[in-house]
């Protein structure tokens, strides 16, 4: 078909979330009634990337959550992270990343679960996360009185840049040096306050 790769350039566009390879084939199955191949696809998205990779564009075609999104050019971080500065009224309080990384790493969770990592009440905390569409119900729990079950979203791998869920560190990645923020105290220092 002629113009495939555009009509999937302003899909891609128009989309205010990732969208899949797969939810891209039906749409177009559907609009053109014609079944297309994945490799069709596949093909027509990698057009689609090449046409963006130039360096006149500031913006390219990126594979994450599970789908294709138009994003910024890593060059042009700086002047987006400026304006967002600028432009975002809330940030996420400290409670909020803190119960986000639980849901993150331990999903699905239970509220009581969560509560009893964190030694607090997160009613007020999850609410606001769903509010944001970090977090969503993903079912029920088997246990007593069968409590809602949470885990992220697409936004949230969205939000925080991640092609799936397994692409969070690790937490043996926290304990690597290139991990560390600072500098670490000489030896001497360390042993003088031990005294």
């Amino acid at each position: 078909m002629d113009h495939l790769s555009q009509h999937i350039e302003a899909l891609i566009f128009a989309a205010d979330t990732p969208v899949s390879l797969e939810e891209i084939r039906e749409c177009l199955n559907t609009t053109f009634e014609h079944e297309f191949s994945e490799e069709e696809i596949t093909l027509a998205i990698d057009e689609v990337k090449t046409r963006y990779q130039q360096e006149q564009c500031a913006i390219e075609v990126v594979e994450i959550a599970g789908g294709y999104q138009f994003m910024t050019k890593p060059a042009y971080h700086n002047v987006i992270a400026t304006w967002l500065k600028q432009t975002t009224k809330r940030r996420l309080s400290q409670s909020a990343i803190e119960t986000l990384a639980i849901i993150a790493y331990k999903q699905p969770i239970t509220k009581s679960e969560l509560e009893a990592i964190r030694g607090v009440s997160c009613d007020y905390t999850i609410q606001k996360l769903l509010e944001k569409e970090l977090v969503s119900i993903i079912g029920r729990s088997e246990g007593p009185g069968r409590p809602l079950l949470y885990g992220t979203s697409v936004k949230f791998m969205d939000y925080f840049g991640l092609k799936s869920i397994k692409d969070l560190p690790q937490p043996k990645d926290f304990k690597e040096p290139d991990s560390e923020i600072g500098e670490r105290a000489p030896v001497e220092e360390e042993k003088r306050e031990e005294e």
